[in-house]
């Protein structure tokens, strides 16, 4: 895997290396500060010469730097030294020069214990907190008690998590994230719609707890006597954290997991089939000759009217040689930003099934530039609480614990949109 790992700064100079095998010397790192360092062309993250691989990440004012001469993984090299500066920002803020000069011997000792032989071993950052510490000597009997936690965490098939937590209330929290992406024609027409999303938990439940968790999959569905039915979601792309078994997925397609302490993000997808459009934009522009642009813009909801958008931001492209607006909207407020060339109508909340309409007349100031106007499609941020566009929901998420104790399950469903939501006109 890894046969090397350097840091540098941005002289070249070698802050912290190891060696992990033979296949290579300590001079390799001259190569890297020529090849890389002294040599501004270069782009890539990965530099091949002839059959050893340089795989480096540029944070702040430092190099981290991996070496390998095998057919290693590089997605997995670069998870590693990005795994590796963010434990380096939990334990000193910051991974600069300073930084590394000041926590050397912290430094080390987190290499040697996530580094084995060049294989990435235990990267959990609560674990390592616990045998890796920078705060005072604890007593003898603390220091054994520790010991022992750290040996089953470490050791254990859960090293996410402790078994000794407690909590006098076990609550757990799960929020399902979606971000609406679209791309509308001027004629109407779906250019492009999908939706990325994630699944955000916080678990505050005691003991080592086995959580499952459904969801209205369209193979779940499938798969059931029942049949899919029209609530069936088809999901492309999913990605789960390290504490799901991935065979119990890929066999029945259920979510099994014991969770880690507090908040992670339980898995992430994506949806192109079928993909809700919470708000509908229909956008009617004139040009008057070259001296004035009217505008109707009509915004609808295509949700249920007991929920709401909020936080609806409307830009709408203006010609650069519009002089004056006229704008008026019956909700919200509509202002010309003139060094944006954009009408920005800003709508703090807009119950389902409704619709409002913004007019608009844009002077413009003659010019000598006959090209004609470019058009920039609309953009729309909002938020619907309560609401996913790809149809998803949770259908159950049961917590079993060998104790048996109740447990208070919430969830919570959020769509938005900030920058991807576009409508030509």
């Amino acid at each position: 895997m890894i046969s090397a790992f350097f840091i540098f700064n941005q002289k070249g100079e070698v802050l912290i290396s190891r060696l992990y095998r033979t296949d290579l010397k300590r001079s390799i790192a001259d190569v890297f500060r020529i090849q890389v360092v002294s040599n501004s062309d270069v782009r890539s993250p990965i530099i091949t010469l002839g059959s050893t691989s340089f795989f480096h990440v540029r944070v702040n004012n430092v190099y981290i730097m991996a070496v390998t001469k095998n057919n290693a993984n590089a997605a997995l090299v670069f998870e590693f030294i990005y795994k590796f500066v963010n434990i380096g920002k939990s334990y000193f803020a910051k991974v600069d020069e300073e930084a590394v000069k000041n926590n050397f011997v912290l430094i080390y000792e987190l290499i040697d214990e996530i580094l084995d032989f060049g294989f990435p071993q235990n990267s959990e950052i609560d674990t390592l907190k616990m045998y890796i510490t920078t705060e005072g000597v604890k007593s003898e009997m603390a220091v054994r008690e520790e010991s022992s936690k750290i040996t089953t965490q470490a050791t254990g098939a859960t090293s996410w998590r402790r078994n000794d937590i407690k909590y006098k209330k076990n609550e757990a929290f799960v929020d399902v994230v979606e971000s609406v992406n679209l791309l509308m024609s001027a004629k109407g027409t779906v250019l492009r719609a999908d939706v990325d999303g994630q699944i955000m938990m916080r678990a505050y439940l005691s003991g080592t707890p086995e959580c499952k968790f459904g969801l209205n999959d369209k193979l779940v569905l499938d798969k059931t006597d029942r049949g899919a039915g029209d609530d069936a979601v088809e999901l492309d792309d999913c990605q789960f954290h390290q504490c799901v078994r991935l065979g119990k997925f890929d066999s029945d397609r259920s979510i099994s997991f014991i969770p880690p302490d507090g908040e992670f993000e339980l898995m992430r997808y994506r949806s192109t089939s079928n993909v809700n459009l919470p708000l509908k934009v229909l956008p009617t522009v004139v040009e008057h000759g070259r001296s004035k642009v009217e505008y109707t813009v009509t915004v609808r909801t295509n949700f249920n009217s007991k929920l709401s958008a909020t936080e609806v931001v409307i830009r709408i492209p203006t010609p650069l040689n519009t002089t004056k607006l006229d704008i008026k909207v019956p909700h919200g407020k509509g202002k010309y930003v003139p060094a944006e060339n954009v009408i920005v109508w800003k709508i703090p909340r807009i119950q389902g099934g409704a619709e409002t309409t913004l007019n608009a007349i844009a002077e413009l100031t003659a010019t000598t530039n006959r090209q004609p106007w470019a058009r920039p499609p609309i953009d729309v941020d909002f938020q619907v609480l309560m609401l996913t566009a790809s149809g998803l929901s949770v259908r159950y998420l049961k917590v079993f614990e060998k104790s048996n104790y109740h447990s208070v399950k919430w969830v919570r469903y959020l769509t938005k949109a900030a920058g991807t939501y576009q409508i030509r006109f």
